[in-house]
Formats: C-alpha cells, structure tokens, sequence
C-alpha cells in the first residue's frame, strides 16, 4: 500500500515530520518499508536558455548558454529538437546523477565542444516516457528554484507492508484514522454527504446470486465530458505506480486508494438493458480491460446484461463497456462482493488487481452507498454531468461482511471485554478511560455501562477482522505502544542442561552423522514413489494413495527409503559416477495413521564404494560392495543410535527385495526387528531399472527400546586391569546350518566376567569335517580381573566354554 505525505495530510492535520510519522506507522503495526523521499530530483533546478547554437561538428546538436540563476550562464550541449532561446526547463549540473538514463552526469565533451550538465526531458526524469524534446516549463517559471518543489514532485512516498488481516488500512483514510488514534493529529471529518440526483436510475439491478453480491449500487451520470483527469489526481496516481486513464477511471482509481472503496464505471451507451448479477454459465467468456479473455465458470460471479457478461465481479471490468474519452453518459458501480468468492476467481483466473486485493480481503460495507455518493460529487466536479438517484439493491449476509439488513447494510458485530484481558496477555498497566479512549478513537463504540469489570464494545464495520477479546487486546496495545511493555527475562523453566530434542530427534541426529562418517552421502528424496514400486517393498495399500499427486510417477507415500536411493545411486551411475554411496534417514509409511509412520535410517552403496576405499588403484583394485558391507553400515548406526549392539541378533535371509542367500535381520530378541540388510535381489534391481553390484540397509530407529533411566548422567568408572590379557583358540565342528554369531554368542556366555570378546577368524568346510558341517575357529579374549590365572584356571574356563558350545549349538571341539 503506498501513499504520498501530502495525501495523507489530506485526512490527517498534524505537524509531525516525515520522520515521526514513519517511525509510528511501524509501532502501530502498519510496518513501513520504504520511503521515498524524493532525494533523487533535489539536485535539478529550474533554468533558462539564453542562447542556442548551431554545434559546429553536428547537425543535430546545439549549443546553449543557459541561466541556471547562480551566477554565470553555462554551456550545455543539447540534442533535443525543440531546444531554442528563451526555453525554460529542468536543468542538471555535472555531478547530479540522472535516474532516467541511470547515469552520474560529468563535464563532457562532444564534438570538442564541452558540456556543463544538461537539459531533461520527463524521461530522463521518470515522469513520463515522454522524450522528443526536454522540459518546457511556462514562462513564469521562478529560474534558480528547484524543479521539485515547482512542479510538486518533492511529495515522500510511503509504502507500509499491509497484513491481510487490516482491509481498512488499504485506503489512506483508514491509516490516518489509526495515526490519528495513536496520537499523532486529528483525523479530519471523512463524511460524504449524499449528491441529489434528478430521477431514478433507467438501469435496473437484478441481484441473482444474493450469496455472491450482499449489496449493489448504481448510478447514471448523464452529459459527462471525460478527458484526462487534473494534474493533482495525476501526480498523485503517478507517485504511487498507477497510470492514469482518463478522468473518469482515475477517479475510480483514487477512491480505491482513498479510502479503500473499488469502484467500476460503465459507459452507459455501451451496455444493453439491465444489469443482472449472477453466477457464470459453463463456456463463458469475457474480454476484459486487460486485453484478455478468459474462460468462467459456474462458480464464479459476473455482471451481465442483454448483450452478455460487462465485468467480472469485484476482479475486472470488461473492455466492451469500458468509459473513454467519448463517454458521455456514465454507470458508476459501487458493490460488496464475497471476499472467498472474489479470491477463488482471482486465482482460477491468474487476474491480480487492487479491486481483488481489497475485496477479497473484506472492504467496509457501509461505505457502499457512501463510496458512490463521492464517486458522483467527483465526476461531476471534474467531467460536469448530472446524476440520478442511486439504484440500491441489498442481498443475503456474508460472514465477512456481517448481516445486511434495510438500507444501513450492516449488523454490528458486540464483544464483551474484560479490561483486565490487556494486564494478563500483555502486561500493560493501562487505565480504564485510557483503554476506552484509545477503542473510542479506532471507531469502536462502548455500549451500555461502562463503569464495569467488563465493557460491551460495538466493532466498526471497517474491521472485520476483530472477532473476540484477544482481538481488542491487540488494538489496545498496539496504540498504547508496545514499547511500553517492561522487557523481563524469561522465567527458567529447569536446568541449564534440561534436555530439549526428544530421543527420537537424538536419534535421527547420530545416526546421520555416524553414516556421514563413514564415508556415506546424504540424499534427501521424495516422499512420493510410484506404485509398482511401492509394491515391490511392501507397500501400495489403497490407503497410501495419494488423491492428487503432483505426477503419475509420485503416486503413494513410500513404504521404504530404500526405493529412492537406489533410483538417485542409479542416476549418479548413469552420469559417470558408478561408486556411491548415499544414505537417508526420514520418514516411511505402513499406514495412515499417526502410529503408522516410522522414523527409518537407509543407506545403499554402489560399485567399489567400500569405507575403505573405491575404484581402481596399482595396488590392488577394490572389491565390490557386498553384504557385510551392508550390515556393517547397519549396526552402525543401530550402535550410534544406542541399539545394545552386542545382545542383537542376525538371522540370515530378509524381505523379498533383498538376494534371499546375501541378506540378514537384525533383531533384539525373538521378535523385535531393528533392521535389515544385504545385496538386492537381481529382479528388484530390474523393477527399478538399475544395475549393480548394489547393496543397502534399512533401520527402524523408533524400534530401538529407550534406554533405561540412570540415577545419574556421571560417566561410569574407568577400571583397568593391572593383569595381562590372554587369549585362546577354540576350532569347533557344528552343523553347516549353525550360524557363527550363535556360537561366539554361547563361547562368550561362559564367564561374562573374564571373556571380554569373541571373534570368529577361520571357517572351514571339507571332508575332513564330514559331510554336512563345517569348522569355526574362534579367537577367545580372557582378562583377568581379581588375579593371575593359573593352568587350572584356564582349563576350568575352556572346559565351560566347550561345554556351552556343546549345549547351545551341537558343536565338538574339533581334534
């Protein structure tokens, strides 16, 4: 919303600077983010040609000698056509920067004659495109003034960001009213007075979609003279971006701005009939003022007449009716229209105008009459003419506009307040009749006994968006000054070190940085995946679909990360970079539930991108990924996740998208799974067009138990043992089916004081260890604690350790 000073002094008398000004205008809530105060056409000042000269080198040039009215006369050289002695502009000395042409003007040399500054077109100066010759100013044009002042160009321009929730602050009367309300001047009486009319209006209104239109005025203007409007309404339309038309629209134009009220006018002899409003008939079209045509349909609003539709409602008016400069008789249109409507049809169309921006917003109701009553007394004033009596039409309620009843058009919105809601919300101290005061000046009415603990206020009709308590609170306070509110720390609601991220958003932290460290790349992929794929890792229930999906490909929330990062590994490949590894850790869906969605870490490595080390070396070529590379990249980040990685389980085989003989399950006891793990399948890579050696993983972080509580956040004891470590090796025969991890798991279970690890670091099969079984050779680690061991001791150990492996899992000591 932008707004010249001069006016807004138009609303507002007071003597406060610029400075002021903008600085209340930001602590009442209207922010202001920019000023233009004119800075820029200071410098230029008004001058007189004295002499003109034919250049010596150019027959387009001339050389003036020109007045400036500060001492000598200086000589400019000029190319304008109509540059001539006697001439009085807009002059530019040598360093006055020119923001037509964006240049900072030196003393110059053309054709070896030297130029002291020029001579300016309107152009040059951004007031018009104008630019076949410079300024001609009257010759009564003060020489050595400045140019600004003169031709009332110094007026600043303000421009305050307008939240969607004050429409009344979307015409200049509505910010003068809260300025004036802060204490900043005295609003001036916005009163418009009715314009007598000479007979009925001859168009008729017939009002079809009442739910669309709560309330339509018109008028005739007969004997109008349009033409371009007075250079006051120019200047100030030209100061705020607008360009003006001709009279008649840039009336309409200015009271848009004024005081938030969108009008449309009509030529009369253009339109056919009545006017009816109503919804759009499917395959109708308009041409609008824009040059456009665009398609309605039935859930939009029109103004129509025998001829078809003249405008679209509270958006654009349409070309076929359009004023110009032949009008001679006028329809001035002032209407309330929907704010959900006029916001649905602005966007199905793509159209953005200033009518839309405010009607959509909510525009005051009762200003409908009153905004064609000052449309009326303008038009006449500036085109002649004489108008007839208003033809008004009321229709059904709106909740944004409130309930339109007779001729006031509105039902006024009570809200009971309790002063002390201004004390508990915000902390300000403020008094009884200050409170009133300050509602009383925002237009807000007290009613009935204000003596009480709580005041009954009637809301205007420009606000609504006031609805309750809060909502007087916030007017209150913001007049007041929140600077007035005493800062006060905030209360400490624990410890210093109370904890913040919950255990899963720890979680979710360690486990990125645990797989960064190992060399993995973070990728963040849809959350959409389509539904063969979906299908393929367990997914596609009708209840994952979504209902409108952004492509055909994105069409069910994915049941796994595993099927995107094995599409990003492949479109890396596809470029050049066939060794990658990326991991992802995010969301997946087993429903649509809140419980049904788990908190997942993955990762996929492709080619040679093992942790230590990828692609071709002198050395010694790196191995292709596999399956233990997998599930070394699963537990951990099950370990950073504080999984009790060494009572987990691993069974072989997985889900089906994995090689059924490379892959395994983690598991913390018989049933919970923590994850799985291995090469994929060659028919899963196929489904997804990819090509290998590819292998991944894939976590449940919200499987993980919490960890139990600890008296304390104390790092527990370091103890060492003074004695020497010992370690001794066990060959065991076993069924071939005996998985490893079950037999250290049973080796370890001996003495879980002494034996401090377990690892397997030969397996043999051959016919040595009979047909059917297989030899694991385990490497057990024994630390004494209390005391040296003896002999004795160890056999005692090693006996146990047999005799666990015996019982847990068939195996024999291998002789």
């Amino acid at each position: 919303m932008k707004f010249t000073l001069s006016w807004l002094k138009d609303h507002l008398e007071t003597d406060a600077p610029l400075a002021q000004i903008v600085d209340r205008l930001t602590m009442i809530g209207l922010e202001v983010e920019h000023v233009d105060d004119k800075a820029a056409l200071k410098p230029f000042v008004i001058a007189r040609v004295l002499t003109a000269d034919k250049h010596p080198q150019a027959d387009r040039l001339q050389v003036l000698t020109v007045d400036t009215g500060s001492g000598d006369p200086v000589q400019v050289v000029c190319g304008a056509p109509n540059a001539r002695a006697g001439l009085i502009g807009a002059f530019a000395a040598p360093g006055t920067y020119v923001p037509g042409i964006d240049v900072t003007l030196s003393v110059g040399n053309i054709r070896g004659v030297e130029s002291h500054g020029m001579m300016c077109s309107e152009r040059e100066l951004q007031l018009s495109d104008e630019h076949s010759g410079i300024i001609d100013l009257p010759a009564d044009a003060p020489v050595g003034t400045p140019f600004a002042a003169y031709a009332h160009l110094d007026d600043p321009v303000i421009e305050i960001n307008l939240t969607p929730n004050r429409p009344d602050a979307a015409g200049v009367y509505g910010i003068a009213r809260d300025l004036a309300a802060a204490g900043l001047g005295r609003l001036i009486d916005g009163h418009v007075g009715a314009v007598p009319g000479q007979g009925a209006c001859p168009v008729k209104v017939t009002v079809e979609a009442p739910d669309l239109c709560p309330g339509f005025a018109l008028r005739l203007v007969r004997g109008v003279k349009n033409g371009p409007s007075p250079k006051w309404l120019q200047r100030r339309l030209i100061a705020i971006g607008q360009r003006p038309i001709n009279a008649l629209v840039d009336i309409t134009n200015y009271i848009t701005f004024d005081r938030g009220r969108p009008l449309h006018v009509f030529d009369a002899k253009k339109v056919a009939g009545n006017l009816v409003v109503r919804r759009a008939r499917e395959g109708e079209t308009v041409l609008a003022l824009d040059g456009r045509e665009y398609a309605l349909t039935p859930e939009m609003c029109v103004i129509a007449d025998d001829n078809g539709i003249e405008s679209i409602a509270g958006i654009m008016g349409g070309e076929l009716s359009g004023s110009d400069e032949g009008t001679t008789d006028v329809l001035i249109e002032s209407a309330l229209w929907d704010p959900l409507a006029t916001a649905r049809t602005g966007r199905a169309l793509g159209i953005i105008t200033d009518a839309r921006y405010r009607f959509e917003r909510g525009v005051d109701p009762e200003f409908m009459v009153p905004g064609i009553e000052l449309a009326t007394k303008m038009v006449v004033e500036l085109c002649g003419g004489s108008p007839s009596e208003p033809e008004i039409v009321l229709g059904n309620p709106t909740s944004a506009t409130g309930e339109l009843v007779g001729r006031s058009g509105h039902h006024y919105r009570e809200i009971d307040f309790p002063l002390s809601e201004t004390r508990r919300l915000t902390g300000l101290e403020i008094g009884r009749e200050e409170t009133i005061a300050i509602l009383e000046r925002l237009g807000f009415t007290p009613k009935g006994d204000r003596s009480g603990e709580t005041v009954r206020f009637v809301v205007p009709s420009w606000r609504p968006d006031v609805e309750g308590k809060a909502d007087l609170v916030e007017e209150v306070m913001r007049i007041a000054g929140v600077d007035r509110i005493a800062p006060r720390p905030l209360a400490s609601p624990g410890a210093v070190n109370g904890r913040i991220l919950t255990t899963l958003q720890v979680r979710t932290r360690d486990a990125r940085r645990a797989l960064a460290v190992r060399g993995m790349m973070e990728a963040v992929t849809w959350s959409f995946i389509p539904d063969a794929h979906a299908r393929l890792f367990g997914g596609g229930r009708p209840e994952l679909k979504l209902a409108n999906p952004i492509a055909a490909d994105m069409s069910d929330m994915r049941p796994s990360l595993l099927p995107g990062l094995i599409a990003a590994a492949q479109r890396n490949a596809d470029r050049g970079f066939a060794d990658v590894a990326l991991f992802e850790v995010s969301g997946i869906y087993e429903g649509d539930t809140p419980d049904a969605q788990r908190r997942a870490a993955a990762g996929v490595r492709r080619g040679t991108a093992r942790m230590d080390g990828q692609g071709r070396h002198w050395a010694g070529n790196a191995a292709p990924v596999g399956v233990f590379d997998a599930k070394a990249d699963a537990l951990a980040a099950l370990e950073a996740c504080g999984a009790p990685v060494d009572r987990l389980g691993v069974e072989a085989g997985g889900p089906g998208w994995y090689h059924p003989g490379r892959s395994g399950t983690i598991k913390l006891g018989p049933k919970t799974v923590l994850g799985t793990f291995g090469e994929f399948h060659p028919k899963t890579l196929e489904a997804l067009d990819a090509a290998g050696p590819l292998c991944g993983f894939e976590i449940f972080i919200d499987a993980i138990p919490e960890p139990r509580a600890k008296p304390t956040r104390t790092r527990p004891r370091l103890d060492l043992s003074p004695f020497q470590a010992v370690k001794r090796d066990f060959a065991f025969v076993v069924d071939r089916a005996v998985e490893a991890a079950s037999l250290t798991r049973a080796a370890a279970a001996a003495d879980r004081k002494l034996i401090t690890g377990v690892r397997v670091f030969d397996v043999f099969e051959g016919a040595s260890v009979g047909s059917g079984n297989k030899s694991i050779a385990i490497e057990v680690a024994i630390q004494p604690v209390e005391r040296t061991l003896t002999d004795e001791d160890f056999e005692a150990l090693a006996a146990r350790i047999v005799e666990n492996v015996a019982k847990q899992t068939g195996g024999v000591l291998r002789g």
